[in-house]
């Protein structure tokens, strides 16, 4: 594609649900940590505990994503598959794999000699 085609090309716009997680949306990341607290405290219970272990998940893979890792497949498959369990096990499910790509950084940094 020409330089001049790229330029009268419409921007890209998000429409509909994926709005919400854009950085001014209701799901959008939050910069200010008061603001997170209250929001996060703000919760019941389940959800704040989901929401604590997803963002503990948004935090794993953005550091694999700023290292150039993947995350390994199992994980993804099991990510994938939360919208289909309840919300107990969804719970359960993203601290199993927070707690597996934890143990997997630390596996790799033993392995690589970055970690002593």
């Amino acid at each position: 594609m020409s330089k001049e085609d790229q330029q009268n090309k419409p921007p890209v716009t998000v429409q509909g649900s994926l709005t919400r997680f854009l950085p001014d949306g209701e799901f959008g990341a939050i910069e200010d940590p008061l603001e997170y607290e209250q929001r996060m405290s703000a919760l019941p219970p389940a959800r704040r505990e989901f929401a604590e272990e997803g963002t503990h998940f948004a935090h794993l893979w953005q550091y694999f994503s700023e290292h150039r890792m993947q995350l390994p497949r199992h994980i993804v498959e099991q990510i994938s598959e939360l919208s289909k369990l309840s919300a107990a096990e969804q719970i359960a499910t993203i601290r199993r794999v927070n707690q597996a790509l934890m143990q997997y950084l630390n596996d790799v940094s033993e392995d690589s000699g970055v970690r002593q």
